[in-house]
């Protein structure tokens, strides 16, 4: 309104209101009446704003939305200022309390440390201490105890110098099996635990040496000297295990000493004797035990002179020599009280020899021979022996394909007391000859192998007229069913059951032969190549064959982890083969769970790897023979678990692995001191280091086999031939066979298996 006096235009305002009152004066009471907007006053309630529609009224609908938006932004903007700081307080507050945690964890860490270090260097010095005074202690006993014993010595070596002098001369002057006074005395006084054993101790230990290790072990010591002359120790003489060191000279001073106690001598394959040697033999009046098997040197001169000198001759074995009908007049002349011979695969005597030998003066007490391979034998030599050995209780006529049903008959006629006989390799033999041999007899152990023509008529009628027999051999005779082996289960004593090859038996034929009589008693079973033998027969042998020390399963395919875990459970179980069966890593870890296992063959078991191979490692620790050959998934650390865990083996076979590296040989040799067996053919992995280890550590090997190794040089191999008695070793590429190259590169579309049995069928057929 702008007045020109304001304060009296107040002035006149307030004595107004005055009068007026304050309750009745409205805010619009300062402004004159012509100036005051024309809208009535606000009445009601706001609800009546909100819907009424008076154009009149005081604030229109936009300003109350923009106040009302305005006042809701305001709280929002309070509200949201207000969470931001709550939200930075306790971030704060959480930083904070972590950097509180954190230095007070550091704290705690370095006062534990410190209080652990204190405590330590504590520990340390006391037991520092106690070193030193126990050191001290330790010191002056054995200072003390090192006195005594060097006065205790000097004494008694002062006082028995005399008794000791003449002890020793008396020995050496003759008696050499005066042994009660070497073990009162000297023995007693010996400084070696050897020497300090009771006599039948030393003895023992000294006869498992050969002649090379008695001869080294009589020049330690005259203890031992005396020990090594004692007559009991060259009863027995074996020069086949030497027979690469040999030589006339030797042979003849070991005679020359020991000849009235040797009873036996063995010459097997010792190709270097001559005429010198031989008469030494003869010259051993005692000699009872004979063995000049594969000595080529023997003649009719040799044999004269042994048999004119060895009269009490028992033992003679001539197999594989160039014995002629002469040599064996000769020992029908001489060798009146000879009870075991052996002309094996000698084929240079005739049908007149035999004649010599069944007319002769002796020779008539012979119970043991042994005509294998002497292919040159006719009938009429058969009707000699008959007619001359008509004691004879054990025969072994294997490896003759000329041999016929009328040899068989002929020989049989007179000589009644048969109760072994082995026709190994006799293809043309039929059931006639088996009957025959049937007919009246005692037979105990019968071996027949390689004959397609035995039908079960034959196994009825010797079980039949048998019923004492006890090992039954019958493989490789493709016409024997499970009608067969019913037949057998009615024998009462079987201990040996070898059915291998025979591809008609089934799990009816093994369970009738496991539920019989002899199914406790069975000691040995050999179901190898029986191809329709499955789980079943497994569980049957398991409930059966308590007994059982040794069962073939090789390339029975129907056999799985099933039935190998029934196995399990025979503590009786000694030796098992498995190769070639479609076993798994579970199989044979269930199968190591019994720990007598002695013997264990998983030949081409593609299925095992290192797992099963250790596993079952880890609990049989008495494993003395492995063969894990062909098994192409085995590496080093498999061998390394072997070396460690089997200490006893003896014997491994390793062949077609080509994963195996010299570091395996590194740990047998630290590991597996028995060894006299390793078969590494294939192993093109392997270098001249890989026997320098085994040259090291495997003092006692016997027989190493390297076929197919191409990384061993020939001059490694001629280094470490004459340490061994048999090396056997070739440089030429794996044959497809094996299931790898020159590589080791795995062959596609090679059946292991199959090429396996391809090739025994060929060496069996060329043999």
């Amino acid at each position: 309104m702008c007045p020109e006096n304001p304060l009296q235009f107040l002035e006149e305002k307030i004595k107004e209101m005055l009068e007026m009152g304050h309750h009745s004066f409205l805010w619009d009471a300062c402004i004159d009446d012509s100036r005051k907007p024309k809208v009535k006053a606000m009445a009601g309630s706001y609800l009546e704003y909100l819907f009424g529609q008076d154009e009149d009224q005081l604030v229109s609908p936009e300003l109350f939305k923009k106040a009302y938006s305005f006042y809701i932004n305001r709280l929002h903007k309070l509200y949201f200022d207000e969470w931001m700081e709550y939200c930075a307080t306790r971030k704060a507050k959480r930083l904070d309390t972590q950097l509180k945690l954190q230095n007070a964890e550091a704290h705690h860490a370095k006062t534990f440390l410190r209080s652990v270090v204190r405590r330590w260097d504590k520990w340390v010095k006391f037991r520092k201490e106690q070193h030193i005074e126990a050191s001290t202690r330790i010191q002056s006993i054995f200072d003390d105890a090192f006195l005594k014993k060097i006065l205790k010595a000097w004494n008694t070596e002062t006082q028995d110098s005399k008794k000791k002098r003449e002890y020793f001369e008396h020995l050496e002057r003759g008696d050499m099996d005066d042994l009660g006074y070497v073990s009162s005395s000297a023995m007693r006084e010996g400084e070696d635990d050897i020497s300090q054993l009771p006599q039948k101790a030393v003895l023992k230990i000294f006869g498992f040496m050969n002649l090379i290790d008695l001869a080294r072990s009589a020049q330690v010591c005259r203890s031992w000297k005396i020990i090594t002359q004692n007559s009991s120790l060259w009863n027995s003489i074996d020069l086949s295990s030497v027979r690469h060191r040999i030589q006339d000279k030797f042979v003849m001073n070991i005679l020359r000493k020991c000849r009235p106690y040797v009873i036996r001598l063995n010459f097997r394959r010792c190709s270097t004797l001559h005429w010198s040697t031989f008469k030494g033999i003869g010259e051993c009046r005692n000699l009872q035990d004979l063995n000049l098997s594969e000595c080529q040197n023997v003649n009719e001169e040799a044999i004269r002179a042994i048999c004119e000198g060895c009269p009490a001759l028992l033992y003679l074995n001539l197999s594989h020599t160039d014995i002629t009908n002469t040599t064996i007049r000769v020992m029908s002349r001489y060798l009146l009280n000879l009870q075991y011979l052996s002309v094996a695969y000698s084929r240079k005597f005739t049908d007149k020899g035999l004649q010599y030998l069944g007319s002769g003066k002796g020779c008539h007490k012979i119970i043991y021979l042994d005509l294998s391979g002497c292919t040159q034998i006719s009938v009429d030599g058969f009707r000699y022996i008959a007619n001359g050995c008509d004691a004879l209780q054990h025969l072994k006529i294997n490896n003759m394909f000329t041999l016929t049903d009328h040899c068989i008959t002929t020989l049989l006629e007179k000589c009644q007391n048969i109760v072994s006989i082995s026709l190994l390799g006799s293809p043309h033999l039929s059931d006639s000859a088996f009957k025959i041999l049937a007919q009246g007899r005692k037979l105990v152990k019968i071996r027949i192998e390689g004959n397609s023509w035995i039908t079960d008529g034959s196994i009825k009628a010797i079980s039949r007229s048998n019923p004492n027999l006890n090992h039954i051999y019958i493989t490789d005779c493709q016409k024997i069913t499970d009608i067969g082996l019913k037949a057998l289960a009615s024998l009462k004593n079987i201990t040996v059951l070898n059915v291998a090859d025979c591809i008609r038996i089934s799990d009816p034929g093994v369970r009738q032969v496991v539920e019989g009589p002899s199914g406790n008693k069975i000691r040995e079973l050999n179901l190898t190549n029986c191809l329709r033998v499955s789980d079943l027969s497994l569980l049957r042998i398991a409930q059966k064959c308590h007994n059982l020390n040794f069962l073939s399963l090789r390339f029975c395919e129907n056999v799985t982890d099933s039935g190998i875990e029934l196995l399990g459970n025979m503590t009786s179980l000694i030796s098992i083969d498995i190769s070639g069966t479609s076993i798994t890593d579970q199989g044979l870890t269930a199968l190591g769970a019994q720990s007598k296992i002695r013997e264990l063959s998983v030949s081409e078991c593609l299925g095992i790897t290192d797992i099963g191979i250790q596993k079952f490692c880890h609990q049989s620790r008495d494993l003395e023979v492995l063969d894990i050959s062909h098994c192409l998934q085995v590496t080093n650390s498999t061998v390394k678990t072997i070396a460690f865990c089997c200490k006893m083996l003896t014997s491994i076979n390793m062949a077609g692995c080509p994963k195996i590296t010299d570091v395996s040989f590194q740990y047998l040799s630290g590991g597996c001191r028995y060894l006299h067996i390793i078969d590494i053919s294939g192993s093109i992995h392997l270098s001249d280091k890989a026997l320098k280890y085994l040259q090291k550590g495997c003092r006692q090997l016997r027989t190493l086999r390297m076929f197919y190794c191409k990384s061993i040089t020939k001059a490694a191999v001629l280094r470490i031939e004459s340490k061994y008695q048999s090396v056997e070793y070739s440089t030429d590429d794996p044959p497809p066979w094996f299931g790898y190259d020159r590589h080791g590169n795995l062959l596609a579309g090679v059946s292991h298996v199959e090429e396996t049995e391809e090739k025994t069928a060929a060496e069996s057929v060329d043999v």
